[in-house]
């Protein structure tokens, strides 16, 4: 299990291959500045070598690029994927000081923030993937409160009830824990990212 551990984040991250393979299609990357946090999930189409291909040029264009915009960001892991097999792909950063999120997503990768209040957010994707070729993107800014969570995971991953595995005072590493713990099983590639942020 990846983990970053700063100030003002905890984040902790798992994927696991298609039954075993050596290849996964699902890729991510994730860092964080004194200013904001950025995390990239990219799923290949398909799996195996090419669906690794696709997702691999999107995550590495975010980290070469990370300081940019979100809708840069998207421009340009959409460009990456020119002549490459396609990926659904999430992008979201997190500005510590504004205590804002910005998200961006196209593709069946999904994103929930749970609030210390109670509150569950659930920005909808744009459906269809990221090729190369024109998309329209659908970026979202909302807030957040000091100690909400948030988890983004793949469709390798099919959680029953993300509002009570989010709820309650758990830190990350328990949810994460958790979540390996029962849905360890999977047919598909599986990533899955779950942070609070303190």
């Amino acid at each position: 299990m990846n983990q970053l551990i700063q100030d003002d984040i905890e984040v902790y991250a798992h994927q696991t291959a298609k039954d075993g393979k050596v290849f996964c299609g699902d890729s991510y990357f994730f860092t964080a500045t004194n200013e904001y946090f950025i995390c990239v999930l990219a799923d290949g189409l398909g799996s195996g070598e090419f669906a690794y291909e696709a997702s691999q040029a999107v995550v590495k264009t975010v980290e070469q690029h990370h300081e940019e915009d979100i809708d840069s960001l998207m421009k340009l892991c959409n460009q990456s994927l020119l002549h490459k097999r396609g990926a659904a792909v999430s992008i979201f950063k997190v500005y510590f000081h504004a205590r804002e999120f910005v998200y961006s997503c196209v593709g069946n990768i999904r994103f929930f923030l749970y609030s210390s209040k109670g509150k569950l957010t659930y920005p909808l994707p744009v459906t269809g993937y990221l090729s190369g070729k024109p998309q329209v993107y659908h970026t979202q800014r909302f807030s957040y409160d000091p100690h909400s969570k948030f988890l983004i995971f793949s469709d390798g991953y099919e959680f029953q009830g993300v509002k009570s595995l989010l709820r309650g005072l758990f830190p990350a590493r328990m949810i994460a824990e958790e979540i390996l713990e029962k849905y360890s099983q999977s047919n598909d590639d599986a990533s899955f990212i779950v942070g609070s942020l303190l």
